[in-house]
């Protein structure tokens, strides 16, 4: 490090402001006092010779110069966890040990891997997980996780891929809501019904609305972006919704609606960065992973 260039640990104090809007947020967050948080920032603005923030009645407000720092300073802040999680796997007595930071959906996430992970601590006890549940496709290459379940192909070409298969969806109602409000006797008939949807248009929507014109014009009771707030509430007996179908065997009050006219599938891929592959953690990780999603996405066929 050069006598100007600023200590890295700016950064991070940087990103915590940008996330708190104020000094005594960050200071809470990163676990820092107040006055050591505004020490970084003139230091941080000293070295690189313009201000970051501006104070507003709001709080700290980030200058045009700030927020063309902040992809930066996230992917430093990416790459010291990974540098982490990597030498916490190294040491005396090599095995399997250390963090391994998974990311997948909320629905996988909550529903299928806890199984899947605690038969991989019952083997591995020595080996950490952070599981990171998000709908946004987290960047391997910037080593914002380690291994990622996805619902597409990757693209970049710096990573191990395993295909698991397809999982297939249904529409489904609960047995308390079909009593109350009537089986729906075709799928245009669902336009009289409570559906549960998306609060925004997505890929997987305009999909089903293309294949199905009934479900052009429909009108969602309920709106949400979170996956598991839709099962929730399907569960519940609000309305009529999606539901993984591999998820809904283990619930014999879901009814399935229409299998042979709704039936998309979302292709299920296993991917990890190509320089982990030497990681014990990560190999075992991965073969665990690509063990349990394969025995479910099977279970869902069918």
């Amino acid at each position: 490090m050069t006598e100007n260039e600023p200590n890295w640990t700016f950064y991070r104090t940087l990103l915590g402001v940008f996330r708190a809007g104020s000094l005594s947020g960050a200071a809470r967050s990163l676990g820092l006092t107040q006055p050591t948080v505004g020490r970084h920032l003139d230091a941080l603005e000293q070295a690189l010779g313009f201000a970051l923030f501006v104070r507003t009645q709001q709080g700290l407000s980030p200058t045009e110069a700030a927020l063309a720092l902040r992809p930066y300073a996230e992917a430093l802040e990416s790459t010291s966890a990974a540098l982490l999680r990597a030498a916490s796997g190294q040491g005396e007595g090599g095995g399997v040990r250390g963090t391994v930071r998974i990311t997948a959906s909320e629905v996988i996430s909550a529903e299928v891997l806890p199984s899947i992970l605690t038969a991989l601590h019952d083997r591995h006890s020595d080996l950490s997980i952070e599981l990171a549940p998000s709908n946004r496709l987290e960047d391997l290459l910037r080593r914002e996780a380690d291994i990622a379940v996805r619902m597409q192909r990757p693209s970049q070409e710096a990573l191990v891929a395993r295909h698991i298969g397809p999982i297939e969806l249904g529409l489904y109602g609960h047995r308390r809501y079909l009593a109350r409000h009537g089986t729906p006797t075709g799928v245009a008939a669902l336009g009289a019904h409570a559906l549960i949807g998306y609060d925004k248009e997505t890929p997987f929507l305009r999909g089903m609305r293309a294949r199905l014109p009934a479900l052009k014009d429909v009108r969602f009771a309920l709106r949400t972006d979170s996956d598991l707030s839709a099962l929730a509430a399907l569960r519940a007996g609000f309305g009529l919704g999606f539901c993984q179908v591999g998820l809904a065997r283990g619930n014999a009050d879901l009814i399935r609606l229409f299998p042979k006219q709704i039936a998309p599938r979302l292709d299920v891929w296993l991917a990890m960065h190509e320089d982990l592959r030497d990681s014990p953690g990560c190999r075992a990780t991965f073969a665990a992973l690509a063990e349990g999603l394969t025995s479910y996405v099977t279970s869902g066929r069918g």
